[in-house]
């Protein structure tokens, strides 16, 4: 069976604002190549936990996680799930897809160089001040600590 790789405009219907804070949290745990445990683990208590995703279909993760490993094989795969992202994502939320990206980051204990790069272009995509995300990055440490 062959893969065929989706495209935005291949994509049957468009992101919920949740899929793309879903797909934020996906794309920050893939950014390195490892996608860890405690990764998986701070994505599903997430999506089982926080209010925004109360109404969320949990079957639709698995096509959002697919959605976002086709774009990373794409030349310009990143801008196209930004422009997925940006284009069903409220402006209200940009912080909370920054925050959510920040935990996710967080969660194995280490931020490797890529996933660094992916929050600063997650933070220039989303227009977050950078006094904001100094301190959703400062959060984020602090619940992860050991």
């Amino acid at each position: 069976m062959q893969r065929t790789s989706l495209l935005p405009q291949d994509i049957p219907n468009p992101l919920t604002p949740q899929d793309s804070l879903v797909a934020v949290m996906v794309a920050i745990s893939a950014s390195d190549e490892q996608i860890r445990t405690a990764e998986l683990v701070k994505i599903q208590s997430a999506v089982n936990n926080l209010p925004v995703f109360a109404d969320y279909d949990l079957d639709r993760l698995k096509f959002v996680s697919q959605t976002v490993f086709d774009l990373f094989e794409q030349e310009d795969g990143l801008a196209a799930l930004f422009g997925l992202i940006r284009e069903s994502l409220p402006d209200r939320l940009f912080e909370t897809a920054y925050a959510l990206a920040c935990d996710v980051a967080a969660a194995d204990g280490s931020l490797a160089e890529s996933e660094l790069r992916l929050l600063e272009e997650i933070r220039y995509e989303l227009d977050i001040d950078r006094l904001h995300a100094a301190a959703i990055e400062r959060g984020a440490r602090a619940r992860h600590m050991t």
